[in-house]
């Protein structure tokens, strides 16, 4: 088939839904289909918010089969529509009157919000089906929408490469570890619990947390007010090969956002055979990280996620064992799976 798979971007902004929309063409290809990405841009404010679903109204599509992504790429318009939803407009849903959200209470909010919830389902009801990225995102969209998603798990990006730095990767000596977060330096992925946890830490662990954005200042603020510029790394971006190695060499992963829609750094710290330690609203890592078992489930404090980091530096034996059922518990994924499920919703 020809398939056209839709999305949405923030002009020169690149995460976890870009790498997901490139996977998904290429496991299509793979998988025999002509596939091709198309992406608009969108505006997240208020005042812009309607215009980019108006724009993909407006779109001729010429193919067999469309599958929408991320909001508003799922307002397209074909006869034969599946979705895949990542996620709606937050700032409007869940996260309204957050502080990064310009959608608040007021009466124009209130009206915003009544509107895109309108619209929102008038246009996910024109698709054959609706699967979700997690249990998470159907179930915000039952709550908020009245509508119901399947959840459908797919691998995370170089799942393949992290598989096989598993059988080299080590968790540190007596001579020193670190735990590592990658992630988007923004307050909404809580970096800085990476960095202040290690005020109450034993001094040879270290912190690496690796990723870009607004944050990386005041990190750095932190880690010196704390007297832990010594102890913490801010590399900023860094190519998936170091990627690999910085994972595959942690002692285990700190990845405690909040409210994550599914969260890659999860899985890919399993596919290392790496624990990780998270909170408890961390929304979809919690789909994975069973307490315990393949990691800690904390209270999202600094004095939380230190007790966790100390339990697995004292004990490197049981950092190793919880990564393994981390492994265990993502080996069933795969991407032709994730196809098969798609394609066969309009059969």
């Amino acid at each position: 088939m020809d398939i056209v798979v839709c999305g949405a971007q923030v002009p020169f902004v690149r995460g976890g839904a870009e790498l997901h929309m490139d996977n998904l063409v290429t496991a299509l290809t793979t998988a025999g289909h002509r596939a091709e990405l198309v992406r608009l841009p969108v505006a997240w404010e208020k005042g812009r918010l309607f215009d980019s679903p108006l724009a993909w109204r407006m779109l001729p599509i010429d193919a067999d089969l469309v599958i929408a992504t991320n909001f508003p790429s799922y307002y397209v318009r074909h006869p034969r529509k599946v979705v895949w939803l990542f996620h709606q407009h937050r700032g409007a849903y869940d996260a309204a009157d957050a502080g990064w959200s310009d959608i608040g209470t007021d009466p124009s909010s209130l009206e915003t919000q009544r509107q895109l919830v309108e619209w929102d389902n008038r246009v996910l009801d024109e698709a054959a089906h609706v699967f979700t990225t997690s249990g998470v995102v159907a179930d915000r969209l039952a709550r908020y929408n009245g509508l119901s998603g399947t959840p459908l798990h797919h691998p995370p990006p170089l799942y393949e490469q992290l598989r096989q730095a598993a059988e080299r990767g080590s968790f540190g000596t007596a001579e020193g570890s670190y735990v590592f977060c990658p992630t988007r330096l923004e307050a909404n992925k809580r970096p800085e619990l990476a960095v202040s946890s290690l005020a109450s830490v034993r001094p040879s662990v270290r912190s690496v947390v690796a990723g870009r954005g607004s944050l990386a200042g005041p990190l750095q603020e932190t880690a010196r007010s704390l007297g832990l510029e010594q102890r913490v790394s801010l590399p900023g971006f860094v190519p998936d090969d170091e990627l690999v190695d910085l994972y595959a060499n942690a002692l285990a992963v700190i990845y405690a956002p909040f409210d994550e829609d599914y969260g890659y750094v999860t899985l890919q710290a399993f596919y290392a055979g790496k624990p990780v330690i998270t909170a408890g609203d961390s929304g979809g890592t919690l789909e994975w990280v069973v307490d315990g078992e393949t990691g800690f489930v904390t209270d999202g404090t600094p004095a939380g996620v230190g007790a966790a980091i100390e339990k697995l530096a004292a004990d490197p034996e049981l950092a190793r064992r919880m990564g393994e059922a981390g492994r265990e518990k993502v080996r069933g994924l795969g991407w032709q799976p994730v196809v098969d499920r798609l394609l066969g919703a309009v059969r």
